[in-house]
C-alpha cells in the first residue's frame, strides 16, 4: 500500500488550488440555480455569483456558524433549502439542533484519506465505536475504513464489556471512536484480569469528536503499544482534516476549502495566525458555504515529511462562541431553551467541566415547585434532556428559586483546554 491515498495528495499547492477553485465556481453556480437560499443569500449581499471564482473571493459571503444553521432549517425545513433538489439523497442524518443532514455517502471519500495515513487496510478488523444512530458519526466512519478495505465491526455505543468481548473474539487490530471511550474499554478489559497489550491485537487506534490530550496519548503509545491518530470534522461538512505518520499537524482533505477567519469579521487571518475554522465542502448536493464550526486553530504551510503537499491544522486552541462539545456531541444554548419551554420555562444552566480524560455534564436547575427533584419528575427530566441532546446528565443541582440570573450563560464550559 502506497503512503499516499491518490495522487491528489502529491498535487502542487498550484494545481490543487487551480482544480479546487473550479469546483468552487461550478458550486456556486449550481448552488445558484438550484437553491433559492442561496440566490437569496447572494442577492441579499448584493453578490454576482460569477464573481466568486477562487477560495479568495468567499470572503463577501456570511460565515454561516451552527446555530444560525439550525435557525435556517427551522425556518425552512428539513435543509434549510439549501439543497440540490434534482440529486436523489442516499441518506439523511441527524445531529443534536436538530441539524438535518443530506448524505451522497457511498460515492464519497469521507474518512478513507485518514484511515489510509493511519495505516489502516485491508489486512485490519477495525472496531467502529461511534454511534450508528441517527447522526452521520458510524456510518459514515464505516465506510471510510471499508474504502481502505478493512473488516468492520460496527460496535456502535454498546457497553465497554461487550467491546471488549468483541475485540477479544474477533481479533481486532484497530480501534475508532473518541479517547475516552478506548480508555474505558480498556480499564474494563483490566477488571475482567486482562493485560490489552499482551492479550489483546489492538495495535493502531484513530480518534474524533474529542480532543486527545498528550497525557492520554502518551499512555496509548507507551503502556498499551497503539498508534494513535486524530481526524477531525464536523457532521455538517464531513471529515475536514487528518494526521498523517508524523503527526506534526492535520492535513486538509482535498474535498474540502479550509479557511482561519477573524469570529468578529469573518476575514482571513494571516498564515500562523489564530482563527476560527471556516470550512467549504466541495460538492453538488448541499451548498453550504463558508460553514464557521467554532473551533480556534491555526494553519502550518510548511511542507510534510509524509509527501503531502496540502496546507495543515496546527490542532484544535479551543472554542468560539456558546456551543461547545460533551463527550463529542454538541450542546446549544438553542436546545437548552427548548428543554426550559417543555418544562415551563424551567431556568437551568449547564456546566461542563472535566475529571481525568472524560467530561462531566452537571445542570443547575432551580426548585421552582415540589415536584421539581421528585425522582419521577427527574427521571423524565433526564431522558427528555437525553432526547434533545443526545448526551446524558452526569449530575443534577437543584438550587433555590432565583438563584440562576437571566444574564447568565445557559452553558458554562470550566474546562481547560
Amino acid at each position: 500500500m502506497s503512503r499516499l491515498f491518490d495522487d491528489k495528495e502529491s498535487w502542487t499547492r498550484e494545481e490543487r488550488k487551480a482544480k479546487q477553485d473550479e469546483n468552487l465556481t461550478a458550486m456556486v453556480k449550481l448552488g445558484y440555480e438550484k437553491s433559492a437560499r442561496i440566490k437569496q443569500i447572494f442577492d441579499m449581499n448584493k453578490i454576482n455569483p460569477l464573481n466568486i471564482k477562487s477560495r479568495e473571493d468567499l470572503e463577501v459571503l456570511p460565515v454561516t456558524s451552527r446555530e444560525k444553521l439550525v435557525e435556517m432549517e427551522m425556518q425552512q425545513p428539513p435543509f434549510a433549502g439549501l439543497e440540490n433538489p434534482d440529486i436523489k439523497i442516499d441518506r439523511i442524518f441527524t445531529s443534536p439542533g436538530p441539524v438535518y443532514e443530506p448524505h451522497l455517502s457511498e460515492t464519497d471519500y469521507l474518512w478513507a484519506r485518514a484511515y489510509h495515513a493511519a495505516g489502516i487496510g485491508h489486512h485490519d478488523i477495525a472496531l467502529c465505536a461511534f454511534s450508528y444512530h441517527l447522526v452521520a458519526a458510524g456510518l459514515t466512519f464505516h465506510n471510510g475504513l471499508r474504502k481502505v478495505g478493512a473488516t468492520v465491526v460496527p460496535s456502535g455505543a454498546s457497553s465497554s464489556q461487550i467491546q471488549v468481548q468483541l475485540i477479544k473474539d474477533l481479533k481486532v487490530t484497530a480501534y475508532t471512536g473518541t479517547p475516552s471511550f478506548l480508555m474505558s474499554i480498556i480499564s474494563k478489559a483490566q477488571e475482567l484480569g486482562f493485560d490489552f497489550q499482551k492479550d489483546f491485537d489492538v495495535k493502531k487506534a484513530c480518534f474524533a469528536a474529542e480532543p486527545l490530550f498528550p497525557d492520554l496519548r502518551r499512555k496509548f503509545e507507551e503502556e498499551y503499544g497503539i498508534d494513535t491518530y486524530q481526524m477531525y470534522g464536523a457532521t455538517e461538512v464531513g471529515d475536514v482534516a487528518y494526521e498523517c505518520s508524523e503527526k506534526k499537524g492535520w492535513h486538509i482533505c482535498e474535498e474540502t476549502i479550509v479557511e482561519i477567519v477573524d469570529p468578529e469579521t469573518g476575514r482571513n487571518v494571516a498564515p500562523g495566525e489564530l482563527g476560527e475554522i471556516v470550512v467549504t465542502r466541495l460538492n453538488d448536493i448541499f451548498f453550504l458555504f463558508r460553514f464557521g464550526t467554532g473551533d480556534l486553530s491555526r494553519l502550518i504551510t510548511e511542507s510534510c515529511a509524509c509527501g503531502r503537499t496540502s496546507y495543515r491544522l496546527a490542532g484544535i486552541a479551543g472554542r468560539v462562541g456558546d456551543a461547545v462539545k460533551v463527550r463529542g456531541m454538541f450542546l446549544a444554548p438553542s436546545q437548552i431553551k427548548m428543554i426550559q419551554m417543555k418544562f415551563n420555562n424551567l431556568p437551568m444552566q449547564a456546566i461542563v467541566t472535566r475529571v481525568g480524560h472524560g467530561d462531566i455534564l452537571k445542570l443547575r436547575i432551580e426548585k421552582i415547585n415540589k415536584e421539581t427533584d421528585d425522582t419521577q419528575w427527574e427521571t423524565a427530566f433526564k431522558n427528555y434532556f437525553r432526547e434533545i441532546c443526545t448526551v446524558k446528565i452526569d449530575q443534577i443541582e437543584y438550587v433555590a428559586a432565583g438563584t440562576i440570573k437571566s444574564e447568565e450563560k445557559l452553558i458554562v464550559d470550566l474546562r481547560k483546554w
